[in-house]
């Protein structure tokens, strides 16, 4: 009887990952993108059903376009940082140092402060009269408008996410630096290698892997990013600091226009999917290859 149900027993583990995927992924993008062809603008209890006019009008607002562009940049900038500073220290903590526990522990602490509170922190010391202005003006310069500036709204903020993502992908990537085989940087002393050419030649070969899952990781972090904006900015100034995960929820919780933000919704999730196979591509190319 057990021999007869052996062969099934790999289905049966999958299964509540299975069913966990169909609940909280699946049913949702159903309902979101039958949600994206009705309109609630009138009521949100009789929605009128007008096709594709809600992805007409989502190509058609000047929004929509500022507010990707704004998503981004938010790419742009914090995916580099993210994907490249963590490894560095990765490396650098991963050596035989002094109280490296201490380092640790440093680094990973913004991790585990809530991201509100982090925020509601950093909002203090972006205000007009906070810390930063006042080292500002110790050399004689104008107060910066870090949060009301729309030249300075959106980078403020990614150096928020910036300082809490740094000691989560740090972690990831001292696991994948433990599983780099010791010989292959001993064979590197032997010939003489630096330390930037043995990592270069060895580590970023051997986890590979590794960078483009924080890669992905952090892309797709960076596309949905909220709290932060929601808790220093509200999306402002003039729309300077808005992505498109804060103005679907503007849309769909504000302004109750569940068709229109259930239509941008779908949209996001096609850029996501698109670029995390672009990344997956890119990075680990030699595995697909036919």
């Amino acid at each position: 009887m057990f021999k007869y149900y052996g062969k099934y027993a790999p289905y049966l583990f999958l299964l509540p990952a299975f069913v966990l995927l169909v609940i909280f992924f699946f049913i949702p993008f159903f309902q979101t993108f039958a949600l994206s062809f009705n309109d609630y603008s009138s009521s949100i209890y009789l929605p009128i059903f007008v096709g594709i006019e809600n992805y007409i009008k989502l190509f058609k607002n000047p929004v929509f376009y500022k507010v990707l562009l704004n998503t981004f940049i938010y790419l742009i900038v914090a995916v580099p940082i993210l994907a490249i500073f963590p490894l560095f220290l990765a490396v650098l903590i991963n050596q035989k140092i002094r109280g490296v526990t201490i380092y640790k522990i440093l680094i990973y602490l913004p991790v585990i402060v809530s991201i509100v509170v982090a925020a509601i922190a950093f909002k203090w010391l972006y205000a007009e009269q906070g810390i930063l202005n006042y080292f500002v003006t110790m050399f004689e310069l104008e107060p910066i408008g870090w949060l009301t500036d729309p030249n300075w709204a959106i980078y403020s903020v990614i150096i928020v996410t910036i300082w809490k993502g740094i000691g989560y992908y740090m972690i990831i990537y001292l696991a994948a630096l433990m599983s780099v085989p010791n010989e292959l940087y001993e064979a590197c002393d032997i010939d003489g290698a630096g330390f930037f050419q043995k990592h270069l030649t060895v580590t970023i070969p051997h986890i590979m892997p590794t960078i483009a899952l924080v890669t992905t990781i952090s892309a797709i972090s960076a596309m949905k990013v909220f709290a932060e904006i929601y808790v220093m900015t509200k999306g402002g100034p003039l729309n300077s600091s808005k992505t498109i995960v804060y103005y679907i929820y503007e849309r769909a919780f504000e302004n109750l226009d569940l068709g229109f933000a259930s239509a941008m919704a779908v949209v996001l999730l096609v850029i996501v999917m698109a670029f995390s196979i672009i990344n997956i591509f890119c990075f680990e190319r030699n595995k697909y290859q036919i």
